[in-house]
């Protein structure tokens, strides 16, 4: 079965030489953009947030990346992509509950039902990124034991988690139940005894998904919050989002852009007790027109203001 070449640069907007930060950055304002909580009942929009989060789960890693752009290096000419022979197929099984079963597809793949992600994708990594609520991917290996790698979206990885693992090894197939405490991190391994395909401990990975609200610092969360220039010259009360939902935050009076204003204990989740703070980075936002009367203002405030950052 040939697939067609997907290109996740085009769908993330940048050149196929771009840093890994101008790759973070696309994402990140695409994902704000379509995330289907600034987009409700929006199903054209909930698509292409699956499509940018795919394309990001590839260019963000430096394996998959370089993967990807030598399998596909004769994407220009449109030409197709079969897999080469006895590529190995998985099956994952439901999470939280979905009733979905993972089968078989053409050409010796494994594609969970209902799924929005490419044939491509699945055929270069071998699976598909969890998407909140999706059905997951694992990896099985040849080893003494064997492991698996499950994606997990920020809350799931603060709150905790269920998820059901199918893992499929040649003609042997198990069903397993993996919790994901609270509190777990990035490229953590959970270990269930005598879960992998022959009685062998199996090793979940846990990998976290990006999240367009939140960067993570260790036990700490970050947001970046936009404000006006008055309200950076005369304090204001904001809304920024948690992980608990939105809370107010203060910002003082002559505050700075780039500034970080801490909320203690809003962070993550600590294994064995306590909490990480969440950070609200201030950027100020100058408006790009003006009003008569906003013109008016602030060549007033030019003209009676002694402010000088420049000194001198």
């Amino acid at each position: 079965m040939a697939v067609k070449f997907r290109d996740y640069y085009e769908t993330l907007g940048v050149s196929r030489n771009a840093s890994d930060d101008d790759i973070k950055k696309a994402y990140r304002k695409l994902a704000r953009k379509y995330h289907p909580d600034m987009n409700p009942n929006n199903r054209q929009a909930e698509d292409k947030f699956k499509e940018i989060q795919e394309a990001y789960e590839v260019l963000s890693d430096a394996e998959k990346r370089r993967k990807y752009d030598q399998l596909g290096q004769n994407w220009k000419n449109g030409a197709d992509f079969t897999p080469p022979p006895n590529w190995q197929t998985y099956d994952f099984g439901d999470i939280f509950g979905r009733a979905g079963q993972a089968r078989p597809s053409e050409g010796g793949f494994a594609r969970p039902g209902g799924s929005a992600f490419s044939d491509f994708f699945e055929m270069l990594f071998g699976g598909m990124p969890g998407m909140g609520t999706q059905t997951g991917r694992a990896r099985t290996r040849r080893a003494p034991s064997a492991e698996a790698e499950i994606s997990l979206p920020l809350l799931d990885m603060h709150r905790g988690a269920r998820r059901t693992l199918t893992v499929r090894l040649g003609d042997s197939q198990k069903t397993i139940d993996v919790r994901i405490p609270p509190g777990a991190r990035d490229d953590s391994r959970i270990r269930v005894p005598g879960g992998g395909p022959d009685g062998e401990d199996l090793y979940v990975r846990l990998k976290q998904e990006p999240d367009p609200r939140f960067t993570v610092h260790g036990d700490d969360t970050e947001t970046e919050i936009l404000i006006t220039p008055w309200e950076a010259a005369l304090g204001a009360v904001i809304e920024s989002p948690t992980l608990d939902g939105k809370t107010q935050i203060r910002v003082p009076a002559g505050v700075a852009s780039g500034q970080r204003l801490r909320l203690r204990g809003h962070g993550l989740n600590i294994r064995g007790g306590g909490r990480g703070d969440h950070f609200v980075k201030i950027k100020i936002a100058v408006p790009k027109t003006l009003t008569s009367d906003e013109k008016r203002l602030f060549e007033e405030l030019q003209r009676v203001s002694r402010f000088n950052p420049r000194g001198g």
